[in-house]
């Protein structure tokens, strides 16, 4: 765990400097103790049993938020720091992105992941699916039960999974030629995940 705390702390100095917080060495030392002991849990033993999850880096990002929310800071502001501090390690990923938008197949890729997510969602019970309808044209699907959210909500700070949720959004505003993606709602904020996917 050692390196995934010395990844994690990386990350949230660059938290911390980009929000101008006082006591940066103070405030990451307090951030690597909180970890510590929440990777030493039970509970994160309890979590860290799905194969699609990586539990140690949402655990990361739970700490974070319980840091930040502990100086004073309010969720809006939270999430938009933390967002802003993994901006750096999504640039490859953001690259890719970008590759695939410009295939004239890129619905078809997007179709391919929505399909292959949900199987192995479905398999590990990460997700539990109201219903996953495809078509040709088409990928629609409500979650009423996400485990980002449990381990989130687990630690009292439900809202705050928002975090994980803007991850699709993400991805989808970088595929803006052939494909259209509609959040209608989410369970970081209300009691169903709704998407569609569609092709344009």
């Amino acid at each position: 765990m050692d390196k995934n705390i010395r990844t994690a702390a990386k990350t949230y100095r660059t938290i911390l400097i980009n929000e101008g917080m006082d006591n940066v060495d103070g405030r990451l030392s307090s951030f690597v103790n909180r970890l510590t002991e929440m990777y030493a849990s039970e509970k994160f033993r309890e979590h860290n049993v799905y194969p699609t999850m990586n539990v140690t880096n949402i655990y990361a990002v739970i700490a974070m938020c319980l840091e930040l929310k502990s100086a004073g800071m309010e969720d809006a502001q939270i999430i938009n720091a933390v967002d802003k501090g993994f901006e750096k390690r999504r640039s490859m990923f953001k690259k890719i992105i970008a590759f695939i938008n410009i295939l004239p197949n890129s619905f078809n890729i997007a179709r391919k992941w929505n399909i292959n997510d949900h199987a192995k969602r479905v398999d590990d019970k990460s997700i539990t699916y109201d219903y996953f309808n495809v078509s040709k044209d088409k990928v629609e699907y409500q979650i009423s039960k996400c485990m980002y959210v449990e381990m989130f909500e687990s630690y009292g700070i439900r809202p705050l999974c928002r975090i994980f949720c803007m991850t699709d959004e993400f991805s989808y505003a970088g595929l803006t030629r052939h494909v259209k993606y509609i959040r209608h709602s989410e369970l970081a904020t209300g009691n169903t995940c709704w998407d569609e996917v569609i092709r344009k």
